[in-house]
C-alpha cells in the first residue's frame, strides 16, 4: 500500500492516467473502480483463506471504498478523501432508504481500522468480510 493519501498503489496509478489522458467519461471511471474493487475483494478472500487477517481487513475495505466510487462515478462525482467517502455513502442511504447500507459501511471502515490495530479475533474478520460482499452486491445494482 502506498501511503501517499492513503491510496493503493494500483489506484493512485489508474487516476494518475485518468486525468493524464483526460479521462473524463463517467463510464471509464466506473469501470475502474469496479475492476479494482473485484481485484481486492478477490485478495481479501485468498488473504482470508491463508489466514492473515489483518491484510484481509484492509483489502476488503478498498474493495468496499472502490465500489462506493464507482457509483459515484456512476452520479458524476468524485471521492478523494475518506470524508468523501463517508458523505456519500450518507446520502445514498438517504436516497435509497437503505440503513443496511450503513452498518455494512461501518462493518468495512472497522476493518480498515483492524488492519492498523489488530485487535479482531478471526472470526469477526470472516463474518465482517461477508458484510462486506453484501455491501458489494447491494452497491453493483445500482451499476
Amino acid at each position: 500500500m502506498s501511503e501517499l493519501e492513503g491510496k493503493a498503489l494500483e489506484e493512485l496509478v489508474s487516476e494518475t492516467l485518468l486525468k493524464q489522458l483526460n479521462m473524463t467519461d463517467p463510464d471509464v471511471k466506473v469501470e475502474l473502480h469496479l475492476k479494482l474493487c473485484e481485484k481486492y475483494m478477490r485478495e481479501a478472500e485468498d488473504l482470508l483463506a491463508r489466514r492473515d487477517y489483518v491484510q484481509a481487513s484492509e483489502k476488503a475495505w478498498v474493495a468496499a471504498s472502490q465500489i462506493v466510487k464507482a457509483v459515484a462515478a456512476k452520479e458524476g462525482k468524485e471521492l478523494k478523501s475518506h470524508a468523501s467517502l463517508w458523505e456519500f455513502l450518507d446520502y445514498l442511504a438517504d436516497r435509497l432508504g437503505d440503513l443496511e447500507l450503513r452498518h455494512l459501511w461501518r462493518t468495512a471502515n472497522a476493518l480498515h481500522q483492524n488492519f492498523y490495530e489488530n485487535w479482531m479475533p478471526p472470526r469477526e474478520v470472516e463474518l465482517s468480510i461477508r458484510d462486506v460482499k453484501s455491501l458489494l452486491e447491494k452497491l453493483k445494482s445500482l451499476l
